[in-house]
């Protein structure tokens, strides 16, 4: 009788030692390429890059901020504030430093993600990772929509949108996304939409821009919550 919980216990410890195996690779593999993708940009023109992203190139690093916080590209790292980044985040802003093109930023008019070309593989994770995660907090963001604007560069959106709460933000120096908010009422749950700023593809590949919207959307979260 005693065997069966110690078997057990001892599954439950390698499991526990599998996943932290797996995330420890994730973790590892994130880093290769931001690593790779930071060696092909201090080996690009930097000035010339610094023009293309809209940012601040000294002769040591790039200055700009990245969804909603100071962001530092160096060689050795891509820092947000102080903290390095190993994880999505840090994939998210090399390719950005990478893709972005000299052309002007265009606001409007907005374009839905699936509008964008080559979107559809990623389409139901965005709507999943990007708009339904808030939903449960809708009335929170709406609440708070004057922090989230003047955290992440955000101003109110054109007055033809509709919804009972709409804003911009910009996740990136030229990347914009327009958030459409409705309350839940007796008839409707509550809703959000995400529409990007008109060429957002041409400054980062589709896949990134699926994840430009996720990680905007995480931001906003963490800071209402």
């Amino acid at each position: 009788m005693d065997r069966y919980p110690q078997s057990v216990d001892r599954l439950i410890h390698e499991v526990d030692k599998n996943k932290l195996m797996l995330a420890a690779e994730m973790i590892n593999n994130y880093q290769i390429i931001i690593d790779r993708n930071l060696r092909a940009l201090f080996a690009d023109d930097l000035p010339e890059r610094a023009g293309a992203m809209a940012t601040d190139w000294n002769g040591r690093f790039l200055t700009f901020k990245a969804f909603g916080v100071a962001c530092r590209i160096t060689p050795e790292g891509i820092f947000l504030g102080d903290r390095l980044q190993t994880g999505p985040v840090g994939i998210i802003v090399s390719l950005y430093a990478l893709h972005a093109i000299p052309e002007s930023f265009q606001l409007e008019p907005f374009k839905s993600f699936k509008e964008i070309p080559n979107s559809a593989p990623y389409t139901v994770a965005f709507a999943s990772h990007t708009e339904r995660i808030l939903v449960p907090k809708v009335d929170r963001l709406m609440k708070y929509r004057k922090l989230i604007m003047d955290q992440m560069d955000g101003f109110d959106a054109p007055a033809y949108m509709s919804g009972d709460e709409a804003l911009v933000v910009k996740p990136l120096p030229k990347i914009a996304l327009c958030y459409i908010f409705y309350a839940a009422d007796e008839d409707f749950m509550a809703s959000a939409t995400c529409l990007y700023s008109n060429n957002a593809n041409s400054f980062m590949p589709v896949d990134g821009l699926a994840d430009v919207g996720e990680y905007t959307s995480r931001a906003m979260l963490d800071l209402i919550a």
